[in-house]
């Protein structure tokens, strides 16, 4: 496990409410899914912690984790910053590296062509160091489209018309799958219709 050990102090409620989105904290790294006791992870908090409310904050986790603490709660880890001359150590779970969910266009797709790209990859960054953890292969019709937010009506009577907004245009439909749209939208796919103008010229 790669970890680093840095001296650090533990903030009460107070001092995190004086803390914002961008300042660098440690929280518990301890999670259902991975059981990392005594062990930190950096996070920032989702909202500046002015605006918490009843001793509880959320920070999210550069492993993109959000983690809920009471900071002056004396049975949970709590929360730490950085310091040199902090009265304790802790220690700091270091990442290993990225996972990529890429949505990668590999035109003719046969496995030829895709071999050639892994060879390339382990070769840019090293052999055994890229892995491949999940391969989603999927066909991309020869057809391009446009991706619209459209809002989605609320109570019974439908409004004259819903409002939409153009996310992408002139695009493969399978991008659709890597949009994030807003909330109380849905995404829209059209076939694209490319813009003609008519405007006279002379």
């Amino acid at each position: 496990m790669n970890t680093e050990k840095i001296a650090a102090r533990r903030l009460s409620l107070e001092e995190v409410t004086k803390l914002g989105v961008k300042d660098r904290l440690f929280v518990s790294a301890d999670t259902e899914e991975l059981k990392l006791p005594d062990c930190f992870v950096p996070a920032f908090l989702t909202k500046p912690g002015e605006y918490f409310e009843g001793g509880s904050i959320t920070a999210r986790t550069v492993f993109q984790e959000e983690v809920s603490c009471l900071p002056d709660d004396g049975n949970e880890v709590g929360v730490y910053v950085a310091d040199e001359s902090g009265p304790v150590t802790i220690e700091v779970l270091q990442s290993a590296g990225v996972v990529l969910d890429l949505a990668l266009f590999v035109p003719g797709g046969d496995k030829g062509s895709l071999t050639a790209l892994y060879a390339a990859v382990r070769q840019a960054f090293g052999a055994d160091v890229v892995q491949i953890w999940r391969q989603g292969l999927k066909a991309v019709p020869d057809v391009k489209v446009d991706i619209f937010e459209e809002q989605i009506p609320r109570g019974r009577k439908a409004s004259d018309s819903p409002k939409r907004d153009r996310r992408a245009i002139d695009t493969y439909p399978t991008r659709a799958d890597f949009i994030e749209f807003s909330t109380g939208w849905k995404p829209v796919v059209e076939i694209h219709k490319p813009v003609v103008d008519d405007t006279p010229t002379i």
